[in-house]
């Protein structure tokens, strides 16, 4: 795998948010990509969230739920294992950096298993996580 994408940038595929734009310019020339169980339930609650905050309506939050099924049905969306280490990676990303760049368990779970999976660059809108990866030598653009 050659990039590696965080949850943010997935919801900016299928959702208009404000980096939707540069999401969707980057993804065709990159696909398929590779989504861990981490980022599948990430989806389901990003998607329940915009829901909730009366940002979607259940019919549109079913409509793109179902283009998300589609496109991981096409193959465009692989699912794959969470890499048996990445938690303890988290955890030694915490340790190693947690103090200095102010990250979350979920950014330095999502830069965890880029990691173990072998990924060169690191897609992701959220400046933390971004500052992390550059960190541990992933290139972020």
């Amino acid at each position: 795998m050659n990039v590696y994408l965080d949850s943010s940038f997935v919801v900016s595929l299928y959702l208009t948010d404000a980096h939707s734009q540069e999401a969707r310019r980057r993804a065709p020339r990159e696909a398929p990509f590779e989504l861990t169980p981490f980022h599948l339930a990430q989806w389901a609650h990003a998607l329940a969230q915009q829901e909730f905050r009366g940002n979607l309506t259940a019919e549109k939050a079913g409509q793109i739920n179902g283009q998300f099924i589609t496109d991981r049905a096409a193959g465009l969306l692989q699912e794959i294992a969470l890499p048996e280490d990445a938690f303890s990676l988290c955890a030694e990303l915490a340790q190693r950096y947690g103090s200095s760049l102010g990250m979350r368990t979920l950014d330095s779970l999502h830069v965890a298993c880029a990691l173990e999976l072998k990924a060169e660059r690191f897609w992701t809108f959220d400046e933390r996580q971004g500052k992390l990866a550059k960190a541990v030598g992933l290139k972020i653009s």
